[in-house]
């Protein structure tokens, strides 16, 4: 069983990231709306199947250039979020 997660990212291109963890907090059909699509499709692919908590820590504290943060830290924090609610 899976329950899907939604969330807006703030200071970058895309505008949500959508992703379901399953009963072993495992990441599957990860989705990003806006930003470098081809880029975004990659990190889907990469972390498909990966322990959320884990993945999290990996992309943490990841920057796009100028900005202080990028999709990919962005999805650490909806990575976070998601965790917090399954738990509550």
């Amino acid at each position: 069983m899976t329950q899907e997660f939604t969330y807006r990212p703030k200071m970058v291109c895309s505008t949500e990231i959508t992703f379901e963890l399953d009963d072993e907090n495992k990441i599957h059909n990860l989705r990003f709306r806006g930003g470098c699509n081809g880029n975004l499709k990659a990190i889907g692919r990469l972390v498909e199947g990966q322990e959320a908590s884990k993945v999290s820590e990996i992309l943490r504290g990841n920057t796009c250039g100028p900005r202080p943060t990028s999709c990919a830290d962005q999805l650490s924090k909806a990575i976070d979020q998601a965790l917090a609610e399954k738990i509550a």
